[in-house]
């Protein structure tokens, strides 16, 4: 563990800082991951010297601009075994995931069929589907959870029949903090003609992904999940069904031929990115991947089951502590307090530096299905060590102490 810590605590400024008086412990990585400062820097340095608009330009600032977007799009294409014309930059995996529903789905998805979706997803990854659906007269169908509050194999089987037409799975889920059986899952669909879309948001920070060797149609993650700027995203498709899809978004840099009454489209990935792209967050993205590069994934995953290793026996040894999910933790633990509401132990945790989440995680239909109202959430990665495992424990203890003193 001391390896990785070592090469990255001190990379980030935010972890200096104290709250509340004391140094503070960051466990909120599953919602946003603080940036590097040497990716700040480079950032900087780009809007000092570079910045400008990209694509259909001739001088000089233009065309750095644009090798330097595309430079960024290879990196992303290689990052995830993917050609680059697989990749389309996104404002995040939200607007991926829509992007899905408005374009394939609009014209794929009709009254009567079948979309497949895990009781974990989280909203991004559920809503748009639930909106398809009443929209056209489809239905939704819920893989649910099994007796280790992991998704159940076998009910989920009896979801696949010739009316599937999708599957919408999370690689990881962002409360329970398990990998789900997408093999197995996107096998099921296939078999039936159905096309899968992965929310890989939870996953590629901590993993090696390789959409080819996984076989989804379509892969979509956010930058600010995986050390990168905000307000960037990735869509992986494959190209063969980019290619039959029609734009979701119209305007500048997408289309080939315009005149008064008709348009034709540029070649993927172009004919997704209408406007003016966020240029500097696909290139922060690429730095997010240098740097994860140069860590190397094989150290991530070790860094992270050193900690859960270290912490979940401590966690559970707590009798007043209820964790959620007995499988693999990908850095993700959620648990509450017995007797204590999980907004008012992160309130105290606060108090103590200990930043977690605390609410239903944008996952109300997970909730419902756990049957809790919230639960606390605490997220690794790789500035984390066991001093901030230990920090969480102490808040624990002093919040159970605390409303015990009350009561």
């Amino acid at each position: 563990m001391g390896s990785v810590n070592a090469l990255a605590k001190s990379d980030f400024p935010l972890l200096r800082r104290s709250v509340n008086g004391q140094r503070l412990c960051y466990l909120d990585s599953a919602a946003t991951t603080p940036m590097p400062q040497a990716i700040g820097e480079k950032l900087q340095t780009f809007y000092a010297q570079s910045y400008s608009s990209v694509h259909r330009s001739v001088n000089s600032l233009g065309l750095e601009t644009t090798n330097a977007y595309e430079h960024a799009r290879s990196k992303v294409a290689k990052f995830i075994n993917a050609d680059p014309a697989e990749v389309i930059f996104t404002s995040g995996a939200t607007a991926s995931l829509n992007l899905v529903a408005e374009s394939w789905g609009r014209e794929n998805i009709h009254q009567g069929d079948e979309i497949v979706l895990a009781v974990s997803e989280h909203h991004s990854n559920f809503l748009p589907w639930q909106q398809l659906a009443q929209a056209v007269g489809a239905k939704l169908r819920l893989i649910k959870l099994n007796d280790q509050e992991e998704l159940d194999l076998i009910q989920a089987k009896s979801l696949f029949n010739e009316k599937t037409k999708l599957l919408a799975l999370a690689q990881v889920s962002n409360v329970l903090g398990s990998e789900n059986p997408v093999a197995e899952l996107i096998s099921m669909a296939h078999q039936v003609g159905a096309i899968c879309v992965i929310d890989g948001a939870q996953a590629i920070p901590h993993e090696r992904i390789d959409v080819r060797q996984m076989d989804c149609d379509f892969y979509a993650f956010s930058g600010h999940k995986m050390l990168g700027p905000t307000g960037i995203g990735v869509l992986y498709g494959k190209k063969a069904l980019l290619e039959q899809m029609p734009p979701a978004h119209f305007g500048g840099g997408m289309i080939n031929y315009l005149d008064h009454g008709q348009a034709t489209w540029e070649a993927v990935p172009e004919k997704f990115e209408a406007g003016t792209p966020n240029t500097v967050g696909a290139i922060g993205l690429g730095y997010a991947i240098d740097y994860l590069n140069k860590i190397g994934f094989k150290n991530i995953e070790q860094h992270n089951q050193e900690l859960m290793n270290y912490l979940l026996p401590k966690l559970a040894a707590n009798p007043g502590v209820k964790i959620y999910g007995q499988g693999q933790k990908l850095g993700v633990v959620s648990f509450n307090l017995a007797g204590i509401h999980p907004h008012d132990a992160a309130t105290l945790f606060d108090q103590f530096g200990v930043e977690v989440r605390a609410g239903h995680h944008c996952a109300l239909p997970l909730m419902q299905e756990l049957g809790i109202p919230a639960s606390i959430r605490a997220s690794f990665y790789i500035y984390n060590d066991q001093a901030d495992c230990d920090r969480l424990l102490e808040a624990i203890k002093q919040t159970q102490e605390f409303f015990n003193e009350s009561c």
